[in-house]
């Protein structure tokens, strides 16, 4: 059994937050199953607007912004498992995973072949609160090649830290982080 690398991408702004806490574990789950796994708080990397500069496709892949999104496109090039989370901002993703995923433009046809699992968090009850960002995650897997979505996590109702524990969804994301292999 080879073990496989999960890099999870957790656009939460709250450490110990609903939707991190899923990812932490999901995380533990893919650990338990042997896998290699890396957890990646957006909020706490430097990560610069994408300007449509085009400079990248003058310097083979190097961005202008020189912040903390080149390390983190390589990790997300070299992974076969990508975890993206965030919670629900006016129905969509937040500023921290879209930031990070509109940066990917630099070497995008580079991230290939790749599982997808989304978490997403909301305070709603009523997971159509939820619809416009897992297209959000479902349109960049869409220009990713051989993407394959694999799981997706819903946590409802959940505002303050931590009351996702309480949910179904908890054991849930563990037991999907279990599953990789």
């Amino acid at each position: 059994m080879m073990s496989k690398k999960v890099l999870i991408l957790s656009g939460s702004p709250r450490k110990g937050g609903n939707s991190d806490l899923l990812c932490d574990e999901f995380a533990r789950g893919a650990l338990e199953s042997g896998n290699d796994v890396e957890k990646i708080r957006a909020a706490e990397k430097k990560i610069g607007f994408c300007s449509a500069c085009y400079y990248c496709r003058q310097s083979g892949g190097i961005c202008a912004k020189k912040d903390d999104m080149a390390d983190i496109l390589q990790k997300m090039i070299d992974a076969d498992v990508l975890v993206l989370s965030s919670p629900v901002y006016f129905y969509s993703i937040n500023a921290q995973m879209k930031a990070l995923i509109d940066r990917t433009l630099a070497r995008w046809t580079e991230v290939k072949d790749k599982d997808f699992y989304y978490i997403i968090t909301c305070a709603d009850e009523d997971k159509a609160a939820q619809e416009t960002a897992l297209a959000c995650f479902r349109g960049y897997a869409n220009c990713v090649n051989g993407a394959a979505e694999k799981g997706i996590l819903l946590g409802t109702g959940v505002y303050q830290p931590g009351e996702i524990r309480n949910t179904p969804v908890f054991k849930e994301a563990y037991e999907m982080g279990k599953s990789i292999k």
